[in-house]
């Protein structure tokens, strides 16, 4: 079928049972130019998703750019921006729907270009299924392996390459071939495991929703076949999959009541469960499920709840709740696939912090093929964190297997990352970066100047190098603009501290700032950077 200038009357999808049919999320995605926009409008337009107001637009932008001559130009229906049009390349990520009588769809519609593979890993989190374009002309590029690889890190369950633009190459099955064979050895080679192969021409609309005579060697479902009856396959998050849900937030409204709020991840929990706290692993059962609706007698996967536990048991922020027979381990190491987001590449000297769920602590990288990433790059890594962290394989557990890497300093999200294995038991006892910094409150206290001259003195016994911030030698030069101690005068203190603690010394901070030590703290550090905090 060839697109037209002349409105042509077009299939509208059957509407019945909507509600019945399920729902596939899938990725476009390949090099520019390999005809991502092109596809997703001849799927709209031959699906009868195209209103009839925005098909006489589209008559109107085909004659007004002319791209396709006298017929319609179908990827105007997608590349929305103006920028994009202007380029003719996709930037941004888009979401469009369609249904057909079998199923439901949410094209996730990403950008070709290198410099936007961040926008790319971002639509790719989301989909279940990931159609790979690649030009029949061009072959294999640099960038199709690049999208091929960053759908297998997410765990995009069905690939399907999609061979575009076979009209350009008359249509030959030795083309289809060599296409087919080339991403085959390499998916070998990258460990991507199987895919799904069909030909296509998206411009002429050659085995997008219905076969094509020009493909007759071909035997298999032209792609829309293949979207409706492709298995979604079971959700990882799943009522079968052992219960967990991410402390958001510690609810104590009054003397009362004590509930964690939070999503569950993953299984269903109901009243009386045990349930187990990780890290930790303290143990207690479920007393009551909370919502703004009343009390649920369980509850499960995706819904947000607040859970009352039986026992008064320590529970905060950034803890898991767990099956109690099923909790899961706690780790500090663990591999990982990244994908570097940031333009200023891996910095050795940069505090980098990993964010888990709710779970936020320092992080040590390392980079096994001694490569440091750069903006884009795709790299395998090995993390350690400041502490023992509730983590899973990213395969298994997503809400706990995903991750991304933040620069404390500048707050920007440098990286994503998924969790290919763990290394449990691995460094649990060392002692990382920004867990040597003792914190003591000197307020009142004459004698805290011998107090801490002997605290250094057995540190120092004992092998430790140890570096001491006082109130003396804050006044004498770094807040020497200030008026006296209070929470500036603790941030500096603090960031200083950092510097300190990077040459694996102990640092004792003695500071005589009038806010509570704790609350003065907890404005400007994270828990895990400070090991103790002390009043003498």
């Amino acid at each position: 079928m060839h697109g037209s200038a002349t409105l042509p009357k077009v299939a509208t999808a059957p509407d019945t049972a909507s509600e019945e049919k399920d729902l596939l999320r899938f990725i476009v995605c390949g090099s520019v130019d390999d005809g991502k926009s092109t596809l997703i409008g001849r799927l709209l337009f031959e699906t009868g998703s195209v209103p009839a107001d925005q098909l006489e637009t589209l008559a109107a932008e085909s004659r007004r750019f002319g791209t396709q001559g006298a017929s319609l130009d179908l990827s105007l229906l997608v590349d929305g921006l103006s920028a994009e049009r202007e380029q003719g390349i996709t930037i941004d990520v888009a979401y469009r729907y369609f249904s057909t009588a079998q199923r439901k769809f949410i094209v996730i519609d990403a950008p070709g270009h290198e410099e936007y593979t961040r926008n790319m890993v971002t639509g790719a989190s989301q989909a279940d299924m990931g159609v790979l374009l690649v030009d029949a002309q061009q072959g294999l590029t640099d960038q199709t392996r690049r999208h091929a690889r960053v759908l297998k890190m997410l765990g995009v369950r069905h690939i399907v390459l999609a061979v575009n633009k076979m009209d350009r190459v008359r249509f030959l099955r030795e083309v289809f071939d060599e296409v087919v064979g080339n991403f085959t050895r390499f998916t070998e080679d990258a460990e991507i495991g199987g895919f799904s192969a069909i030909p296509l021409a998206a411009l002429t609309g050659a085995n997008v929703t219905a076969p094509s005579a020009a493909l007759s060697w071909y035997d298999g479902p032209p792609l829309l076949e293949l979207l409706e009856t492709i298995p979604v396959g079971a959700d990882p998050a799943s009522a079968d999959a052992p219960f967990r849900m991410p402390v958001q937030l510690a609810l104590r409204p009054n003397e009362d009541f004590r509930g964690f709020a939070g999503t569950i991840a993953s299984g269903r929990i109901a009243v009386g469960d045990a349930v187990a706290i990780q890290p930790g692993g303290r143990t207690t059962s479920i007393a009551r499920i909370v919502t703004f609706d009343g009390d649920l007698d369980a509850a499960g996967a995706g819904e947000a709840v607040v859970l009352v536990l039986a026992d008064q048991v320590d529970c905060s922020r950034g803890d898991v709740i767990a099956a109690a027979g099923s909790a899961g381990a706690a780790v500090q190491g663990f591999a990982a696939d990244l994908v570097w987001l940031n333009e200023r590449g891996f910095d050795a000297a940069c505090d980098y912090q990993i964010k888990i769920a709710t779970r936020s602590l320092s992080v040590d990288l390392r980079f096994p093929q001694g490569q440091a990433p750069g903006l884009n790059d795709i790299v395998a890594a090995e993390l350690t964190a400041a502490r023992p962290i509730v983590a899973a394989i990213y395969a298994s557990e997503p809400r706990l297997g995903a991750f991304i890497l933040i620069d404390r300093e500048s707050q920007a999200t440098v990286a994503a990352g998924m969790i290919r294995e763990l290394h449990e038991g691995a460094g649990q006892t060392s002692r990382r970066r920004g867990e040597n910094i003792v914190w003591f409150d000197t307020v009142g206290n004459g004698r805290a100047e011998n107090d801490i001259a002997r605290i250094v003195d057995a540190l120092s016994a004992s092998g430790n190098r140890v570096a001491v911030i006082d109130d003396a030698l804050l006044r004498a030069d770094l807040c020497s603009d200030l008026s006296g101690p209070d929470e500036e005068w603790a941030r500096r203190a603090l960031a200083v501290a950092r510097i300190a603690a990077r040459t694996s010394a102990t640092v004792l901070v003695a500071s005589s700032a009038p806010l509570p030590v704790d609350a003065s703290i907890q404005a400007i550090s994270s828990p895990e950077e400070i090991a103790a905090t002390w009043v003498i």
